[in-house]
């Protein structure tokens, strides 16, 4: 077996921990058969690891370290983790952090969580990390069990400062147009507003991609619009790099697991807003938005929220979700808002010291910015993803 594996106990249970991409490739029908009997979300899919670590552009300082649980021959358990230099420290961290909005352990159904815990003591006990730290974390992830200040289970986890939101639609609604006439009168007046305005001498349509449609061409556009967007707001986003093919990879992933939803407006057949989303458990989930800003006037990123959240409901939606980030647009549509944790703690000297000097340097920062009375950058945005995944923040 290639990786750290430990001996199996009286249960047979049997620890081990992925570093190697063809030890990821061998686990790979395991994992899917534990991510589907989850039920869980695509994130904690296999597949989603397997396409970023293929994808990812700087490879060099990273490393996995997927911890598994096995009882048996059957994989009951598994902490989809990676480890990171930054400025010399190791740092312990979700794998796929920086593109994947909600991370969590993945449990068998009728195990309970203490194996997780196990699972984290053995990734101590392995090393090769100075620090953790772990975010994108749901208040009911499985994860949380590891921070209810039990002693002897590996590395201490602490809250951070850093959090995330979560901002929803979250019905039920009789219909689509119960949620449309919901809005104010002011905010419907804008929406077809813009829809005036943007087809204007020009023929729009809003569609949902079909299934057989090619991404390529319409993926290309999504990351030159998104790529112009961060330009504009003094962003770099890797997600969207020229060339790079983690967008493609991710989205395929999606697809193959029929849970894509590409939502387009079209304007004489050319894309002005798009949007990247999933859809599970009855939630639509808005992977990546963007517009062309060259239409702002019209609003095209208002107009296809109001579109696709409508088709949503009329396709037996109960919930929309932004997913990560809280920006102003979101607020505007949104009932419901939920605080992302994220926990921290060091293993070594020099991880207990980059955590104390992180914490430092966010003081200083927020002190400068309430002396200049205004919020500091964390202070306002306090979401750990930031300009490493996708900034959605457009419409």
């Amino acid at each position: 077996m290639i990786g750290n594996a430990g001996a199996a106990d009286a249960d047979g249970e049997r620890l081990e921990i992925v570093r190697t991409a063809e030890r990821l490739r061998e686990i790979g029908p395991a994992w899917e058969a534990l991510w589907h009997d989850a039920g869980a979300l695509v994130f904690q899919s296999h597949a989603w690891t397997a396409a970023w670590w293929n994808a990812v552009p700087d490879r060099p300082r990273r490393g996995l370290f997927i911890v598994l649980a096995w009882r048996h021959d059957t994989l009951v358990a598994v902490l989809p983790l990676a480890t990171c230099r930054w400025y010399g420290v190791r740092v312990l961290e979700w794998a796929a952090k920086d593109y994947s909005d909600y991370c969590d352990a993945l449990l068998r159904p009728g195990i309970g969580p203490a194996v997780v815990q196990r699972m984290w003591a053995h990734a101590d006990v392995q090393g090769g990390f100075d620090a953790a730290y772990l975010g994108h974390v749901l208040p009911t992830a499985i994860v949380n069990t590891l921070t209810d200040g039990t002693r002897g289970r590996g590395v201490v986890l602490r809250p951070h400062f850093r959090q995330a939101t979560s901002l929803r639609v979250v019905g039920p609604w009789s219909n689509s147009q119960a949620w449309f006439d919901s809005h104010s009168g002011n905010a419907r007046r804008n929406y077809r507003r813009g829809l005036k305005t943007l087809s204007d001498n020009a023929k729009v349509e809003f569609r949902l991609m079909a299934p057989d449609e090619p991404l390529g061409p319409a993926l290309q556009r999504c990351a030159e619009l998104k790529r112009a967007w961060c330009a504009r707001n003094g962003l770099v986003a890797p997600l969207f790099d020229a060339g790079s093919p983690m967008l493609e990879a991710l989205v395929q992933v999606l697809a193959d697991n029929k849970l894509l939803h590409v939502f387009v407006l079209e304007r004489d057949g050319v894309i002005v807003a798009m949007t990247v989303n999933l859809m599970q458990h009855a939630t639509m989930m808005a992977y990546v938005t963007t517009y062309d800003s060259s239409f702002e006037r019209s609003s095209p990123g208002n107009i296809l929220l109001f579109d696709y959240i409508r088709w949503s409901i009329d396709h037996g939606a109960t919930t929309v979700d932004f997913l990560c980030g809280d920006e102003d647009y979101k607020y505007r549509f949104s009932n419901q808002q939920v605080t992302l944790n994220s926990f921290a703690g060091g293993r070594t000297l020099l991880g207990k010291a980059a955590i104390l000097a992180d914490k430092a340097l966010h003081a200083v920062n927020a002190f400068r910015a309430r002396s200049l009375n205004r919020p500091s950058k964390s202070a306002a945005k306090p979401d750990d993803r930031g300009a490493l995944g996708a900034p959605v923040g457009e419409p």
